[in-house]
């Protein structure tokens, strides 16, 4: 049984649908991250970084008792080497598989969430900001973009963790008003991969992505600043 503590964002749909689509059991851990819920000491022992997802493997592969893991990207690999599942055997793909995943985790990613943060949450405006960040994404998306019409998926033939890093961004980029139908290659592969019935489960239910957190114009009170944003966020490192 795997324990994945987990709140509707794009990043913990990541591991949902992982999940969902190697078959490995789990039990999901919902976490409101506007009333702090990941700012505990219990919660800093799974994660010494206070961002979820994270997950507690209570099976190994290894051995040895429990084992967490922390970041989306660490996560999905651990879960593709544990089921030998979603990452191509071939060499060759599996290493492109996983330039594409750290591409995902360290760029678009990223990027998406400070254009969203400047757009949605900054308390004054900065145009400098929104559109530094926003051109970077739309650049990174023309990146993707030409890759998938290149080939079927990010690692070629193959469906992989690659993928599923990627697919969930669809809904930040709806969210800093970019339309993923100006890109035809992606608009096309994301509503296929869309129809998987893993995918849909994995964000499914109490693994859906909350109004809340999809607003256009957040209002965020000063407790909520704090979780997310101020003091309390910035001080449960130290606790």
């Amino acid at each position: 049984m795997i324990d994945l503590h987990f709140t509707g964002t794009p990043n913990g749909q990541k591991i949902s649908i992982a999940l969902e689509e190697t078959g490995l059991p789990y039990r999901l851990i919902n976490y409101d991250i506007f009333e702090g819920d990941h700012l505990t000491p219990a919660f800093g022992r799974i994660n010494p970084n206070h961002k979820l997802p994270a997950i507690v493997d209570h099976d190994p592969p290894f051995g040895g008792g429990p084992h967490a893991v922390f970041e989306s990207g660490a996560i999905l690999q651990y879960i593709a080497e544990k089921t030998g599942r979603l990452l191509p055997k071939d060499p060759r793909q599996r290493s492109v598989a996983l330039q594409w995943l750290t591409w995902q985790v360290a760029g678009l990613g990223p990027m998406g969430g400070q254009a969203s943060h400047f757009l949605r949450y900054a308390p004054e405006r900065y145009d400098y900001a929104i559109r530094r960040y926003t051109l970077e994404m739309q650049r990174l998306l023309t990146v993707l973009e030409r890759r998938l019409g290149e080939a079927d998926y990010l690692a070629g033939d193959e469906y992989s963790i690659a993928d599923i890093a990627v697919w969930p961004g669809r809904s930040a980029a709806g969210v800093v008003n970019i339309d993923i139908g100006q890109y035809p290659h992606t608009h096309r592969r994301f509503s296929r991969i869309g129809e998987r019935p893993a995918v849909i489960r994995g964000r499914d239910a109490e693994r859906a992505i909350p109004a809340k957190y999809m607003q256009q114009q957040a209002r965020l009170t000063p407790e909520q600043w704090s979780n997310m944003f101020g003091e309390r966020m910035h001080t449960a490192v130290n606790l």
